[in-house]
């Protein structure tokens, strides 16, 4: 009973801050995104040194991934002047990186190249997606909150609907090997709550018509699922439970955040396919 109770309240605090700075402004939502970023590359990048004895360092790829999504936001809604100059320094990190290898003797340098990018790969560059999606539909600002809301708005909805359906009629295992419980009747039962959710999100949203609200509802339902399997395969490879224990009840930042991780960059395809973007 004590750790549910946690695990509501950590919940119910995990989402009233993530919805509150994205309503309240493109600052608010910077700075818990830029945070969430850190947090998230410091997580997985522990993880691996654990896992593959990797020995890149993880305050440069913290440092690297928060750079990422600041020189995108200073893009997208500062209106910085020449802003592509603003992702050089970033580069010349990656370049630093690889140099930085021939006069290491530990470890392994290929494992220190890959996993180093795949900090920035996975656990940074969909945040940073983030900043492209809430400048849809902005009039007279740079920021519209619209999309940024909807990709958590659609995966909760998915979640919670996998969850009932697949407790009640569930029957038939999706991916037994990599999470045992999802089932391909609950995972149908979310997308389509998260289509209805979308076409909740056109009552009051006129970034895109109702088709297209919906499609965008499936997209982020169908990739959230395939991230949230992508990370529990991962776990079940490196032998843990929770990729941390930063929320209580909950784990890691990369298991509240797993699906975003794939739903973020696949919204963006999406939108640029039904050219919206």
């Amino acid at each position: 009973m004590n750790k549910l109770l946690v695990r509501i309240l950590t919940g119910a605090v995990f989402g009233v801050t993530l919805l509150g700075a994205i309503l309240y402004g493109h600052t608010s939502f910077a700075a818990l995104f830029t945070l969430v970023t850190m947090l998230a590359v410091n997580e997985f990048s522990n993880l691996v040194h654990e896992y593959k004895k990797t020995t890149f360092s993880t305050l440069l790829a913290v440092l690297g991934g928060a750079y990422l999504f600041i020189a995108l936001y200073a893009t997208t809604h500062l209106g910085v002047e020449g802003s592509l100059v603003l992702f050089v320094p970033y580069i010349m990190l990656l370049v630093y990186t690889f140099v930085r290898q021939l006069y290491k003797t530990e470890g392994s340098s290929l494992d220190n190249y890959a996993y180093f990018v795949l900090t920035q790969v996975y656990a940074a560059l969909p945040f940073a997606l983030l900043n492209i999606l809430s400048t849809v539909g902005a009039t007279g600002d740079t920021y519209n909150y619209a999309l940024p809301l909807a990709i958590f708005v659609f995966i909760w909805c998915n979640d919670t609907g996998a969850f009932f359906v697949g407790c009640s009629i569930g029957r038939h295992k999706m991916w037994e090997r990599v999470s045992p419980k999802k089932t391909w009747e609950g995972t149908i039962g979310g997308v389509v709550v998260a289509m209805i959710a979308g076409y909740v999100m056109s009552l009051f949203f006129t970034q895109l018509n109702l088709w297209q609200w919906m499609g965008m509802a499936a997209v982020v339902a169908v990739a959230g699922t395939y991230g949230d399997l992508i990370e529990s395969c991962m776990k079940r490879e490196m032998g843990i439970k929770d990729s941390g224990n930063i929320l209580p009840g909950h784990g890691g930042i990369l298991d509240r955040f797993d699906s975003t991780l794939l739903a973020a960059p696949s919204a963006l395809i999406y939108l640029s396919i039904i050219g919206v973007l």
